[in-house]
Parts: C-alpha cells; sequence; structure tokens
C-alpha cells in the first residue's frame, strides 16, 4: 500500500506545471485530457519528484469554493515537505529561480529547513539532512 497522490488546488494548469517542473525539478508524468463530473472539460495533470512514488494531482480550481482554497490548502501551515539530499544546493537553485523563501534555514534535530511559498502560497518545508558538528 502507499498513497498515490494529493491533490493541490491551482489556478491554472501551465504556470502549476512550470513551477513544479522547470522550478523544483518535479516530473511531468501525466497531463491528461478529462471531464469533470458534470461532463466540462478538465485536465489531470500530475507531477513528482523524480523517483518518487506519490506524486501531486495538480487541479485546476472549479468554482468559487475551490477559488477560495488556492494557496490556503492547508490553513496557513505548512502542509507540503520536499526533502532533498543537498540542501544547499537545493535552496540556493530555487532562491535564483524567484522561488519566495518565508523563514531563512535553520537546524532541527529532523534537519536542515526552510519554508517556503509554491506558485499558489501554500507554504512547503525544504528539509535536508541534519548537519553534524
Amino acid at each position: 500500500m502507499h498513497l498515490g497522490l494529493v491533490a493541490v488546488v491551482v489556478g491554472e494548469y501551465d504556470p502549476a506545471i512550470r513551477f513544479f517542473v522547470d522550478v523544483l525539478g518535479f516530473e511531468l508524468t501525466e497531463d491528461s485530457p478529462s471531464l469533470t463530473n458534470d461532463g466540462r472539460p478538465k485536465r489531470w495533470v500530475v507531477v513528482r519528484p523524480p523517483g518518487a512514488v506519490t506524486g501531486l494531482l495538480l487541479a485546476r480550481a472549479d468554482g468559487d469554493e475551490q477559488a477560495s482554497a488556492v494557496g490556503h490548502q492547508v490553513a496557513g501551515r505548512v502542509g507540503f515537505f520536499l526533502q532533498v539530499e543537498d540542501f544547499d544546493a537545493a535552496h540556493t537553485r530555487m532562491s535564483s529561480m524567484g522561488v519566495e523563501f518565508v523563514t531563512e534555514p535553520r537546524d532541527e534535530p529532523y534537519g536542515r529547513v526552510a519554508v517556503f511559498l509554491d506558485i499558489s502560497g501554500n507554504k512547503w518545508d525544504l528539509i535536508g539532512p541534519a548537519t553534524t558538528g
């Protein structure tokens, strides 16, 4: 058993794809035409970090209620956690690509961490291995 997908509500598909693929380095694993429950066209868009089993379903907001959730998926908390092998390289690369970090990197018992915002404003932790010393 594994968790296959987590939905992230986004404003539009293509800017979200560019952010996750071009900026964060995820892979676009699916982008297929689909239909809403009432028959309107939509897309089934899945991105995953390289080698990951669990992916993100980028779901374009449909209606006012969903649009109000864009950027507020987890009520202002950090709700997503991107684990990397080389924290400093990832932080530098992401910063150079315009990712907004809302905290400075800090050391925690579980690793080196900094909070950043995705394209919609959701908070993520960038987490690398704990520093030794």
